[in-house]
């Protein structure tokens, strides 16, 4: 690496992380709520960080957005209304507004100056999805959102940073309630839960939280590499028992009827994404 080169240092754990080499810094400031760096590194293609942690990059973003989207839509079923609380990358979107069945789409999103820097260097997240008459973007605090909201949605996906900074508050049992007073009857919510070996505290947390208010509280997973340090674990919550248990020949059926055009998400992988490790079992207490 040449002397002159920039790096990024990830802090995200004390004691250990992972270095990028910035190619060149596309963009980088303070917005009030948060720093954001969005540069180019030559393994990764363009990247994104908030607050010293990598939050997306293009090179590998269609792992995480698939499995966060396609995992609660196609054990569903039928979702005609989504709500996307952050995602301000405009992946989830993205891939939601891939479901022809899909009515309308609210993404609330804290901070519009994200959204505007990954439409402007990282196009190819949201594909236009953002101009899309389906999609109403909403610029608030998704736990205010989900608190004073009176509309319900099949599928409720929480696409937020982890729980540090502005991201805290979208892990709490408030927020929860919330989405449980949001939701409708047989729908699910999904939202990312951090690297479960690395962050395992969080997922005893996310479970006693969640499980109080939903029949169903458990979650799947998939290692998506810039999340360094193993499997990336998803929450799951549901009143339906049996959505975290469908066939892979139903889910293969409606795969198929929705045609989509997917690079990692798979009906078989789907299925097998809801075995968790002994490890992750044993945190669910």
């Amino acid at each position: 690496m040449p002397k002159s080169a920039q790096t990024y240092l990830e802090t995200l754990y004390p004691s250990w992380g992972q270095q990028f080499v910035m190619d060149e810094v596309l963009f980088e400031v303070d917005t009030g709520h948060q720093h954001l760096v969005i540069f180019n590194n030559a393994q990764w293609g363009t990247v994104m960080a908030l607050d010293g942690v990598i939050q997306t990059t293009e090179k590998d973003e269609f792992i995480y957005h698939e499995m966060m989207t396609h995992v609660p839509m196609l054990a569903h079923g039928a979702a005609k209304k989504v709500l996307i609380i952050g995602g301000g990358d405009g992946g989830i979107l993205r891939e939601v507004l891939k479901h022809d069945t899909v009515e309308s789409v609210t993404q609330v999103e804290i901070d519009q100056q994200v959204i505007d820097m990954c439409v402007q260097y990282l196009p190819n997240h949201s594909a236009g999805a953002f101009s899309n008459p389906k999609a109403n973007i909403v610029i608030a605090d998704g736990v205010d959102f989900v608190t004073e909201c009176t509309e319900k949605f099949d599928v409720i996906i929480s696409d937020s940073t982890d729980p540090i900074g502005p991201g805290e508050v979208l892990f709490t049992s408030r927020f929860y309630q919330g989405i449980q007073n949001c939701l409708n009857d047989g729908g699910v919510f999904v939202a990312q839960n951090g690297v479960s070996f690395m962050q395992t505290d969080e997922v005893t947390t996310t479970y006693k939280r969640l499980s109080p208010l939903f029949a169903e509280a458990t979650f799947y997973s998939a290692a998506v590499p810039t999340y360094v340090g193993g499997i990336m674990t998803f929450a799951w919550a549901t009143d339906r028992t049996d959505l975290n248990t469908q066939s892979v020949a139903v889910l293969q059926q409606r795969y198929d009827a929705a045609n989509l055009n997917t690079c990692f998400y798979t009906p078989a992988l789907h299925a097998g994404a809801f075995a968790l490790p002994k490890y992750v079992q044993d945190a669910m207490v």
